[in-house]
C-alpha cells in the first residue's frame, strides 16, 4: 500500500508541472455503449478503432460524434450510413456532455428546477467558467423482483451521486458513490459462500435474509503529461476486449487502486495499468487483506481502417505486500524477473469491420504452452480463446443487431499454486466470471424500433467441468481458478469439460423505456437451468421491474 501512497504523492506533486489540455472517461455500462459501438461498425475510421479500450475517453468519443452528427445538418451523404434513431442516439449522447461539444438550443431545458437545476435536460447541475467546469448527476435505482417457487422476492436498491469535470482546463476529475442493497437469485448466493466474494462488491455486509449491502465508490484524476501521452490515477475497474466477455481483463470484479499510462503514435495505442489488488478475502471481523501486485500492457495497433490488431501481457507478482522492478517495467514481453512465482499471462486479439455491417472478433489468452505436448492434452497446457461476430441493421432491419460469441478456456488457466500469483482480485476472477475449464456460447439481440425503446434478449449456454470428492479426497479438474493444491487426479489426457460436468442456460430479456433524459422503466425476465450430473436441476425464474436513473443494470449471468 506504501508505494501506491507514494505514487499519489508525486503525482499531486508532479501535476503543475506536466498537465496540458485534459480530459476524464466515460462510466462503462452506460447506454452510450451500444451507439459507439454501432458508428464503429459503420464509420469503419480509425477514429474508433481503439474500442477494445474501456473505459472510454469522454473527449474522443464526443468529438467523433460531433463529427458525425454535424454531417447531418450539413446533408454529407456520408450521413446516410446512419439510421433516424442513430442520430437520435448521437444528439443525446452530445447533450449529456457539454464540457466537449458546442451546447445547442435543443440541449436547453424548458423548465429548469430553481434556475440552477437542470438547465440542461441531461445533467443536474452544469457549473462552467473559465477555469472550472463541474457536472453532477443523482444516481437512482429500485427494481423489485418475483421468483417462481421461492418466498424471497428478488430486489435492487441503489443510491448515489456521479460527479466530474476540469480544473483550469488541466486536471480532470471523476467520483462515483453509491450505497446498494441487492438480492438476487439464489445461485449468486452460492457463488459467495464458495468463493467467499461477492461479483463486483468489495467488503459486503449480509442483509435482510439473502441479500447483500455495499457501497461502491470510484474515483480518478487524469491528466496529460504531453500531447501523446495522458496518465490516470483511480479506484476503479477496466476492461480490454471487443465482446461481451473478456479473456483479458474484465469488470467483472470489484474496484481496485491503478496508475494507468496511455501513449498515442500514429497508428498505434499503448497502455500500462499498475493495480493494486486485494490477494485472498478470509471470512471474519474487519481486517486488513494481504496486497499483490498487477501490470496489465496492452499494444493496440490500427493495421487498416477496418482492421485492428492488439497483444497483451498481464504480470502477477507472486509475493503479498512485495514490489518488484518488473511490475514497473513498461515494455510489453520483456519480463525478466528472477522470481519464479511471478506469473506472466499472454495474449492477442484482432477485430475486423466489414461491408459497414459486419464485425468479427477474437481473442487468444495463453498462461502457459508447450506446443509438442499439445496432442497429448497436457494438463499443464492452459490458455484459452474468444471467436465473435456482430451484424448490425441484421437483415435489412433497422436498427436491430445480432452478436453471437464463444469463449473457450482449458483447464487450470489462469490458476497458480497459490491465490497471490492467479488471476484474480478480492476473490473475483480478473478476466471471465466462470474461471477456468469451460464452453460458452452466447447469442444476444438488440433492437430499437423507437426512439426511446430499447429492447435486448441473451441466451447463454455452458458446459464446464467442476472439482469433485471421490472417497473424501478433493479432485482438482482445473475450473477454480485460485489455487492447485487440492489433488490433480491425471496429467495427460485433459478436455475442456473434464471433472463433475455442469451445464448452464440462461434467457435474459429486457425492456427499457426512457421516460426523460437518462430515467428508465425496465421490465426483465432471467430464467437460468444449472445441471450437475446425477444431481436434480436447479430451476431460477425471475421477473422484476424497476426504474432507474444515471446508471446501467447489473446483471449476474454465470
Amino acid at each position: 500500500m506504501k508505494i501506491f501512497k507514494h505514487l499519489f504523492f508525486y503525482t499531486i506533486l508532479l501535476l503543475p508541472f506536466f498537465v496540458a489540455a485534459q480530459n476524464n472517461y466515460l462510466t462503462m455500462g452506460g447506454k452510450e455503449e451500444w451507439l459507439l459501438n454501432r458508428m464503429d461498425i459503420k464509420a469503419s475510421t480509425t477514429n474508433l478503432s481503439f474500442s477494445a479500450i474501456k473505459p472510454f475517453n469522454r473527449k474522443h468519443v464526443v468529438q467523433v460524434t460531433d463529427y458525425w452528427d454535424s454531417l447531418y445538418y450539413v446533408k454529407d451523404k456520408r450521413a446516410k450510413l446512419f439510421t433516424e434513431i442513430d442520430k437520435y442516439n448521437m444528439q443525446r449522447f452530445l447533450m449529456a456532455n457539454t464540457e466537449w461539444n458546442k451546447p445547442k438550443e435543443m440541449y436547453k431545458s424548458e423548465k429548469p428546477l430553481l434556475k440552477y437545476f437542470f438547465t440542461n435536460r441531461a445533467n443536474m447541475v452544469e457549473i462552467k467558467d473559465k477555469d472550472f467546469i463541474l457536472i453532477a448527476n443523482p444516481i437512482i435505482q429500485y427494481e423489485q423482483g418475483s421468483k417462481g417457487g421461492n418466498t424471497k422476492s428478488t430486489f435492487v436498491n441503489r443510491r448515489g451521486i456521479e460527479l466530474r469535470g476540469l480544473i483550469d482546463n488541466k486536471i480532470g476529475f471523476h467520483f462515483y458513490f453509491t450505497e446498494n442493497q441487492e438480492r438476487y437469485g439464489d445461485y449468486v448466493t452460492a457463488w459467495k459462500n464458495k468463493f467467499l466474494g461477492y461479483p463486483g462488491g468489495g467488503y459486503v455486509k449480509s442483509f435482510k435474509n439473502g441479500g447483500y449491502d455495499y457501497f461502491d465508490i470510484r474515483g480518478d484524476i487524469t491528466w496529460k503529461v504531453a500531447k501523446f501521452m495522458d496518465m490516470q490515477l483511480a479506484y476503479d475497474r477496466n476492461f480490454i476486449g471487443n465482446g461481451f466477455r473478456s479473456l483479458f481483463l474484465s469488470d467483472f470484479s470489484t474496484n481496485y487502486m491503478f496508475l494507468k499510462v496511455k501513449t498515442h503514435f500514429g497508428k498505434f495505442e499503448y497502455q500500462n495499468i499498475f493495480a493494486e489488488l486485494v490477494s485472498y478475502k478470509k471470512v471474519g471481523s474487519d481486517r486488513i487483506y494481504p496486497r499483490k501486485y498487477f501490470r496489465a500492457s496492452y499494444l493496440n495497433f490500427n493495421a487498416t481502417k477496418w482492421l485492428n490488431i492488439g497483444l497483451f501481457e498481464g504480470l502477477i507478482l507472486g509475493k503479498t505486500d512485495a514490489i518488484s522492478l518488473p511490475l514497473f517495467n513498461p515494455i510489453i514481453f520483456t519480463n525478466v524477473s528472477g522470481n519464479s512465482q511471478d506469473k506472466s499471462y499472454i495474449g492477442a486479439d484482432i477485430k475486423a469491420n466489414l461491408l459497414k455491417r459486419v464485425q468479427v472478433y477474437g481473442q487468444l489468452m495463453v498462461d502457459k504452452l508447450k506446443t509438442d505436448e499439445l496432442k497429448n492434452d497436457w494438463w499443464g497446457n492452459r490458455f484459452g480463446y474468444q471467436a465473435g461476430v456482430k451484424y448490425i441493421d441484421a437483415f435489412g432491419l433497422k436498427n436491430l443487431d445480432v452478436q453471437a460469441e464463444t469463449n473457450v478456456v482449458r483447464p487450470f488457466t489462469y490458476a497458480a499454486n497459490d491465490s497471490v500469483a492467479s488471476y484474480n482480485h478480492y476473490n473475483q476472477p480478473l478476466a471471465h466470471p466462470l474461471g477456468a475449464n469451460f464452453k460458452e456460447y452466447i447469442g444476444i439481440v438488440r433492437y430499437q424500433p423507437i426512439k426511446k425503446l430499447f429492447l435486448e434478449a441473451k441466451l447463454i449456454y455452458y458446459k464446464q467441468g467442476l472439482d469433485s470428492s471421490i472417497m473424501n479426497v478433493n479432485q482438482n479438474y482445473g475450473s477454480n481458478i485460485f489455487s492447485f493444491t487440492s489433488t490433480r487426479p491425471f496429467d495427460y489426457g485433459w478436455k475442456v469439460g473434464s471433472g463433475n460436468e455442469a451445464t448452464c442456460t440462461i434467457i435474459s430479456l429486457l425492456a427499457s423505456y426512457e421516460i426523460k433524459e437518462n430515467l428508465f422503466f425496465d421490465v426483465a425476465l432471467l430464467n437460468r437451468n444449472f445441471k450437475l450430473k446425477n444431481i436434480p436441476s436447479q430451476n431460477t425464474n425471475i421477473i422484476s421491474a424497476g426504474i432507474r436513473w444515471n446508471i446501467g443494470r447489473k446483471e449476474m449471468l454465470f
